[in-house]
C-alpha cells in the first residue's frame, strides 16, 4: 500500500485525527485485482460485479386482492373509513351510507377535537423526542435544525452550506400498493428536506420484507424497487447506497413491505434555513398544493377508524394517488421561496393530513411558547373530515409575512404549484372551520401535550405489561 502522508488529502484526515491508507488504483482493464502481499489472489471481469452481477430469479406472483399501480384511483372517495362509525364502537354494524362513510354529515367540534387528539397521540404521529432524545444529537455542535422538524440540518463548518436529512417510510400504503407506496415514500422525504430549504440530492434506503421465497413477498419487493426507481428518476435523486433485510417473520406472520427511505439535501445558504413551527402572530398561513379525498389507507382509517390492512384489502381501498410533475412544481415553488427568504416555516402535510400538520405548526420550540392559528378550509366537493385529515401528498402548510404574498404568489404561478390562502397565526388556540362551519377549536396547550406524552406513555405501559407475564 502507498504511503499516503504525502498526499493533499492526508491533512484533511490527520484534522479529524483518522487513518488514511492508500489501497488501490483505477485501471482501464475492465477487471478487479486483489494482491495480498505482492502476490495476485483474486481477479473478477468489472462487469459480472456490476450490470452483469448474477440475479435470483425468484417466483413472483401478486397478492389476491393487490392491484397495479395503473389501476389506482385519483381519488378515495368511494372507499374512505367510517368515521361516524368509528366513535361508536360498541355498537352494532351499520349499512354503509355516504354520509356515514365519507364524513359529509356536520359533526359537532368536540368530535373532530377528539379525533385530531387520538391522531396526535397515535405512534405514527406522536412526538418521537423519547426516543432521538436517547442518544447526543448535539455531537461536535454541528446541529442547525434539531430532530423533530421535517429534516434535521448539520452545517458544514468553515463554509456557509448545510446538510438536511431525513427518513421516510409508509408501511400501510406499500401493504395496499407496494409501487405506489415506494413512490410516495421517495417524495415525501425529497418534500421534507425541501421544507427546511435544501435541494435534494440522492437517497440511501432500508427495504424490509417478510421471506422472499413467498411468491407475493417477492412480488412486493419487486414491485417497491420499480416504485422507488420511478420517483427518484424524476425527482433527480439517486440511489447512492443501500441494504435489505428479508425474513422478518415470527411465526408465520411477516412484516409489511416497509421501503424506509433516508434522504439528504444541500443548503446552500445556513442562513436560510427554514422550520416547521409557527413564528409570530399576524403572519399568514398558505397551502401549497391541493387536497383530495384521500382517506381510504390514512393514518385516520387506522387510529379513528379502526381499519386494518387486510380490512383495506378486502375492501378494495387505494394509496393517494402521486403525480409526479405537481410534486416537483409544489418543491421548486418552497425551494426558491425558501432561498430567497421568504418563509417564516414550512411543514408537509403527511400522516394524519392538514389538520396535524397544523397542530404540529403550532407546537412550540427552543423554549418558545405555544402560538396558535385561526384557518378557513373551503370546497364543497370533499368531505369534512377529507379537508381535515386526507393525506394527499404534494402538500405544504407555509407561514409568512403578508408583504411577501405578491412574490410567493408568483413564484407558485411561475412554477405551476397551486397556492392558496387559508389562515393567519393568532391566539393560542388552533381553530379550523371548514366551508364555514366551525370544525377544531382547541388550545394548542392541550394538543401539544397529547402529542408530546402519547409515545412514553404507551411504551411504559407495555413495559409493565410486559413485566407482569
Amino acid at each position: 500500500a502507498e504511503d499516503v502522508r504525502d498526499l493533499p488529502l492526508a491533512a484533511i484526515f490527520r484534522k479529524w485525527e483518522l487513518d488514511a491508507v492508500v489501497i488501490g488504483r483505477v485501471t482501464d482493464t475492465g477487471a478487479v485485482v486483489v494482491k495480498h502481499r505482492g502476490s495476485r489472489v483474486a481477479e473478477i471481469p468489472s462487469k459480472y460485479l456490476t450490470d452483469e452481477a448474477p440475479r435470483y430469479e425468484r417466483t413472483m406472483r401478486p397478492p389476491a386482492a393487490a392491484v397495479s399501480s395503473s389501476e389506482l384511483r385519483v381519488s378515495s372517495s368511494e372507499n374512505p373509513p367510517a368515521g361516524d362509525e368509528a366513535q361508536h364502537p360498541g355498537s352494532e354494524a351499520q349499512p354503509k351510507s355516504s354520509a356515514s362513510t365519507t364524513g359529509k354529515t356536520n359533526s359537532k367540534p368536540e368530535t373532530r377535537n377528539s379525533e385530531l387528539r387520538s391522531l396526535l397521540s397515535s405512534p405514527n404521529v406522536a412526538s418521537k423526542e423519547w426516543v432521538y432524545r436517547q442518544y447526543d444529537h448535539m455531537v461536535r455542535t454541528n446541529t442547525v435544525v434539531l430532530p423533530g422538524a421535517d429534516a434535521a440540518v448539520v452545517r458544514i463548518k468553515e463554509t456557509r452550506r448545510a446538510l438536511a436529512m431525513c427518513l421516510d417510510g409508509n408501511g400501510r400504503y406499500c401493504a395496499v400498493s407496494p409501487r405506489e407506496g415506494a413512490r410516495l415514500s421517495v417524495a415525501e422525504a425529497a418534500r421534507n428536506v425541501v421544507c427546511v430549504g435544501a435541494r435534494p440530492l440522492a437517497i440511501t434506503n432500508c427495504l424490509n420484507f417478510a421471506s422472499p421465497e413467498r411468491p407475493e413477498v417477492m412480488w412486493s419487493f419487486s414491485e417497491v424497487i420499480d416504485g422507488m426507481a420511478e420517483a427518484c428518476r424524476a425527482l433527480g435523486t439517486p440511489v447512492v447506497s443501500g441494504n435489505v433485510s428479508f425474513y422478518n417473520e415470527t411465526e408465520g406472520r411477516g412484516v409489511h413491505p416497509t421501503p424506509v427511505i433516508g434522504m439528504v439535501g444541500l443548503v446552500e445558504d445556513v442562513r436560510r434555513v427554514v422550520t416547521q413551527w409557527f413564528k409570530r402572530e399576524g403572519h399568514l398561513v398558505a397551502l401549497f398544493g391541493e387536497t383530495a379525498e384521500d382517506l381510504s389507507v390514512s393514518e385516520y382509517a387506522f387510529s379513528v377508524a379502526g381499519r386494518t390492512v387486510e380490512d383495506l384489502r378486502a375492501e378494495g381501498a387505494r394509496v393517494p394517488r402521486l403525480d409526479l410533475e405537481r410534486e416537483r412544481a409544489v418543491q421548486r415553488a418552497v425551494l426558491r421561496a425558501a432561498e430567497e427568504g421568504l418563509l417564516q416555516s414550512a411543514h408537509d402535510c403527511s400522516d394524519g393530513g392538514l389538520a396535524v400538520a397544523l397542530a404540529e405548526s403550532c407546537f412550540s420550540s427552543l423554549g418558545r411558547a405555544p402560538i396558535g392559528a385561526e384557518v378557513e378550509l373551503s370546497g364543497p366537493e370533499l368531505s369534512e373530515a377529507a379537508h381535515l385529515f386526507s393525506e394527499t401528498p404534494s402538500r405544504v402548510v407555509v407561514s409568512f409575512d403578508e408583504s411577501a404574498r405578491p412574490r410567493l404568489e408568483q413564484l407558485a404561478a411561475e412554477a405551476g404549484a397551486p397556492f392558496r390562502l387559508i389562515g393567519r397565526v393568532a391566539g393560542d388556540r388552533l381553530r379550523v372551520s371548514v366551508n364555514g362551519t366551525d370544525c377544531v377549536s382547541q388550545t394548542v396547550a392541550e394538543l401539544e401535550s397529547a402529542w408530546r406524552s402519547a409515545l412514553p406513555s404507551k411504551l411504559q405501559v407495555e413495559v409493565l405489561a410486559t413485566m407482569a407475564e
